[in-house]
């Protein structure tokens, strides 16, 4: 059979199993099983066997479930409330204030949740009502929401970036460090945007008076509850860059400081815990489950001779790499308007990867792209996860929230831009990192 009608079938497999609402693990363990009997026969279930114990006895993945247990003892802390109130304490009289507080407290969230779904319902029920009340129009109501809601997959720790340098098997704390400089390029062009706006559109946020706060009470809150969180991604990240430690030794260590902070807040109840501990294990397994899914169906991507002639095929086109690159980044573009994150991943690295590697692509750079368009598509009309869940958390129309959602794709696009043309904001942390 030839190459590209193994392809053809594997991928419409996939997608007819996810559409009938099949589980992304689940959808591609029936696919490899039915790609093992079809090319290996009984004898294939034994490899099957083998590819996932080998998947999973891999040191590398022992940051997943920490890292994943320092975002949900922070979540379910409930630490968000204080950290959103310290930063609007500093915002004072600038033009669209509730919106920027939106950016703000997207990014910092972000530390806390490592999830742009729960980063979304948390900004949506805590500033939605309030930019109700003064007034605020839809385009700098919803749409700095929904972007900064995104931005939990580009701040460290998250859990999709983590899930990405899994299957793209490079090192995950040197690509936590890599995402850094990325995230923060889309965190400042969205408060640009949102400056802009509010400068030359006045009515889509109007200024209101605001209760005067002294120098004294900003630094004390900012001391009590946005440093310790520094101190955090300090464990978490500056170990790593002053070669400390190792990325599994630092997210252990940001894992227990959560513990300790969340104590020190006395918002360590038993409930609590026992939430983080639950969402932890949860999360970890479906990560776990989806990198060995994806392990196997790279191998038989690869047994099949699809990955091989795909890339024999691409060396021999006359087309500039930078070409492919941003048609490798449009397919994922558009599958993000219909389907997960997750999914998408899942089924573009095992085919994407090889060929990036074959244009002499740095791996880390290319899955910063990579991950940033799948974001795109979290956000992106008709069916992105974020819309909805915005839509979960208000009583805006989803004509509404399509339409507020525009601006903040195409910022998202201007970044991925950015980075492809100047790789080294990408890269220049990653280089810092002492061996």
């Amino acid at each position: 059979m030839e190459w590209w009608l193994v392809l053809i079938i594997i991928l419409f497999s996939l997608l007819t199993l996810m559409f009938m609402r099949v589980p992304v693990a689940f959808a591609f363990i029936l696919v490899n099983i039915g790609g093992a009997l079809a090319f290996w026969g009984m004898e294939g279930m034994d490899q099957l066997v083998m590819s996932i114990k080998d998947s999973l006895v891999n040191f590398s993945l022992i940051p997943i479930p920490l890292f994943v247990l320092m975002g949900e003892i922070m979540f379910h802390a409930g630490l968000a409330g204080n950290l959103i109130n310290t930063i609007d304490k500093w915002f004072g009289k600038i033009p669209g204030r509730l919106s920027l507080i939106a950016v703000g407290g997207g990014t910092a969230l972000s530390t806390l949740t490592g999830s742009s779904a729960s980063t979304t319902a948390i900004l949506g029920s805590t500033l939605l009502p309030e930019m109700e009340k003064k007034g605020y129009k839809n385009e700098l109501a919803l749409g700095p929401i929904l972007g900064s809601g995104g931005l939990a997959v580009l701040i460290p720790p998250s859990a999709l970036g983590v899930l990405l340098a899994s299957i793209s098997k490079v090192s995950i704390g040197t690509f936590m460090i890599a995402i850094i400089l990325p995230g923060i390029l889309v965190a400042a062009l969205f408060a640009l945007y949102v400056i802009i706006r509010a400068r030359t559109q006045p009515h889509l946020a109007p200024a209101y008076s605001t209760e005067k706060i002294t120098l004294k009470e900003k630094v004390v809150d900012t001391i009590k509850y946005v440093l310790p969180l520094g101190f955090i991604l300090f464990l978490v990240i500056g170990l790593i860059l002053l070669g400390i430690s190792s990325p599994t030794e630092s997210a252990a260590l940001g894992a227990f400081g959560s513990l300790i902070l969340a104590a020190a807040y006395r918002k360590l109840t038993k409930e609590s815990l026992v939430n983080a501990f639950k969402g932890t294990m949860k999360i970890s397994v479906m990560i776990l489950m989806i990198v060995t899914g994806s392990t196997a169906f790279s191998q038989i991507l690869a047994f099949s001779g699809a990955t091989q002639e795909m890339i024999r095929l691409i060396a021999g086109l006359d087309i500039a790499p930078i070409v492919l690159l941003s048609l490798m980044l449009f397919v994922i573009l558009i599958m993000g308007t219909f389907m997960e994150g997750l999914a998408i991943i899942m089924i573009v690295l095992p085919i994407f990867t090889p060929v990036a590697m074959t244009l002499g692509f740095d791996l880390y750079w290319f899955s910063t792209l990579v991950l940033i368009a799948v974001e795109v598509g979290a956000i992106s009309p008709p069916f992105g996860l974020g819309l909805f869940v915005l839509k979960s958390v208000s009583n805006y129309k989803m004509s509404a929230i399509y339409k507020s959602a525009i601006p903040f794709v195409a910022l998202f696009v201007v970044a991925l831009v950015i980075l492809i043309a100047f790789p080294e904001i990408t890269l220049w942390l990653p280089s810092l990192i002492k061996t």
